[in-house]
């Protein structure tokens, strides 16, 4: 049975400002009306306009409702949920604050996601439309921090997310932090994960997606059947010039990882010394069946015929096939709705 439902307001990762990355989603068993989170604000209400015009009825939820505009499905987000303070992730959340109805919006993310925002958010990059202060009269956005070591937070009925760090490359003060967040439907117990940007553990001094993944393992798929997992760039992209993201090579990396741990979790083999050891490839085969894996945050370059999520998503699909994990690679198209 469903826990979620979910709308692609943008899924791609720059430079093409109409499709960045922002995701509404509700419980399944809940109207649109009732709220909506926004995952990710770095498109928002243009993109959803020209989405709406293409399918009038996608927010539809009974065959005699009218269709709505996106001001109105803007104005029933109760809360944003972002994984860093990039432009590509946050930059709807700034041009539309003070704009939207509905009330106060909360901001959820990692500590420092919020400090980042709170310099754009300073009077000088944009007016000082959000702060901390439920109270203040001046602030449309308030600031809720997630962190890394807390169990889940309620953020909205019915839903908690966990935050999980995970690198996004390197910034001037040394590794960026992007985020991960298990994203649970409480009343079933459903959950699903979704990166924000995400640098593959090969290359990285401190490894942190292998604790995201031991933290799903024993989830799978019974509880968690969905990921939402970048990967930016087409097959060879040289490694020094991934700037913290995914490509198809490290992703396949990164799924032969989970269903290591997979395994190993369902054959209850914990130890350090049993972690260590080396699972023959037809091991593997078949771990990550029942699981869908939606690639997301595709870099457009603007020289191929199709569009550059599949074609990026075609190379992940020949690289993964050989493994025969069971998984189910699709990509997420900007005006998709998703139900899972």
């Amino acid at each position: 049975m469903a826990a979620f439902e979910m709308v692609v307001v943008g899924s791609g990762g720059g430079p093409d400002e109409t499709n960045l990355s922002g995701y509404l989603l509700k419980p399944h068993n809940a109207s649109w009306k009732d709220g909506i989170i926004a995952l990710e604000a770095g498109s928002g209400l243009g993109a959803l306009r020209h989405i709406m015009r293409r399918d009038p009825y996608i927010f539809r939820e009974r065959p005699t409702d009218t269709p709505v505009t996106p001001l109105t499905v803007y104005s029933n987000v109760k809360c944003f949920l972002v994984t860093h303070a990039h432009l590509d992730h946050i930059s709807s959340l700034v041009i539309t604050a003070g704009a939207l109805g509905g009330g106060k919006k909360r901001i959820y993310g990692s500590s420092q996601a919020l400090r980042d925002l709170e310099t754009i958010f300073s009077g000088r990059v944009w007016p000082r439309l959000a702060s901390n202060d439920e109270n203040s009269p001046y602030s449309y956005l308030v600031y809720h921090a997630l962190h890394a070591e807390s169990p889940y937070k309620v953020i909205f009925p019915n839903i908690s997310v966990r935050l999980m760090t995970i690198n996004h490359g390197m910034g001037l003060s040394g590794v960026y932090d992007g985020a991960c967040y298990f994203i649970r439907h409480d009343p079933t117990n459903r959950e699903f994960i979704f990166f924000g940007d995400v640098e593959p553990d090969s290359i990285c001094a401190e490894p942190k997606n292998i604790a995201v993944w031991r933290a799903a393992a024993p989830k799978i798929p019974h509880d968690i059947s969905t990921i939402f997992i970048e990967c930016s760039y087409q097959i060879g992209r040289p490694v020094a010039q991934l700037w913290g993201h995914l490509s198809p090579e490290h992703l396949v990396q990164e799924l032969l990882t989970l269903a290591t741990e997979v395994v190993i979790a369902r054959q209850a083999r914990g130890s350090w010394s049993q972690r260590m050891q080396h699972l023959p490839a037809e091991a593997l085969h078949g771990a990550l069946r029942g699981v869908k894996v939606y690639i997301t945050h595709c870099k457009e370059h603007f020289c191929t015929e199709r569009p550059i999520n599949h074609v990026i998503g075609d190379e992940c699909r020949e690289l993964l096939a050989p493994h025969r994990l069971g998984v189910e690679l699709l990509t997420a198209d900007q005006g998709m709705k998703i139900v899972f």
